[in-house]
């Protein structure tokens, strides 16, 4: 597996979101309703104060009707076998956290895959959306939050759920979890 992640910086995450809320001819306004984001975050990350999370990347590039991949000029042609050593990684707004796509997707594709690496301590955005997700721990553990549920997973335990319930985690293990997720919704343009 490629050790390279490339890790944007905020003003080159800021300038390509901007350009292509321009180039759509939508207002800060227009993207922040309809991301029920802030008009104030979205013009921050638009000048590279703050970065924005997956999460919020994600809803972005979806009302941009893009991905994080196109707006970050990542290439990407589709070939159906994707070999461990040339998977595509990145990493997004904070240090420790990142990406690996296991396949680049196609068009009316039904579910998408990625490993997620996030440093001890991490605590994913509260999330809840249409969809079902599967997540299978590879290594760390996680305490998992299900609608008013808590789950503790460790290595080999896996969660499969609804998404229109509320849900996210946090990495309770001392090391840095692993996890495979499989999503009804691609990470990239969620």
């Amino acid at each position: 597996m490629s050790n390279s992640r490339p890790e944007p910086s905020n003003e080159e995450i800021g300038f390509a979101i901007r350009r292509r809320r321009k180039a759509l001819g939508k207002t800060l306004v227009d993207v922040a309703d309809a991301t029920e984001l802030t008009v104030g975050f979205i013009s921050q990350v638009e000048r590279g104060i703050s970065a924005p999370s997956l999460s919020s990347f994600m809803r972005i590039a979806r009302v941009l009707n893009t991905s994080i991949e196109q707006l970050l000029n990542v290439s990407e042609p589709f070939e159906p076998l994707t070999k461990a050593d040339e998977r595509q990684s990145y990493s997004l707004g904070e240090n420790g956290r990142w990406y690996e796509k296991l396949g680049p997707g196609f068009s009316g594709a039904l579910f998408y895959p990625c490993i997620i690496h996030r440093p001890p301590g991490h605590v994913a955005e509260k999330m809840q959306h249409k969809g079902e997700v599967f997540c299978y721990l590879i290594s760390g553990e996680l305490e998992y939050h299900l609608d008013d549920k808590i789950y503790h997973m460790k290595p080999g335990d896996t969660i499969h759920h609804d998404t229109t319930e509320p849900h996210f985690s946090k990495v309770v293990s001392a090391e840095e979890s692993v996890e495979l997720w499989v999503s009804s919704h691609p990470m990239t343009s969620h």
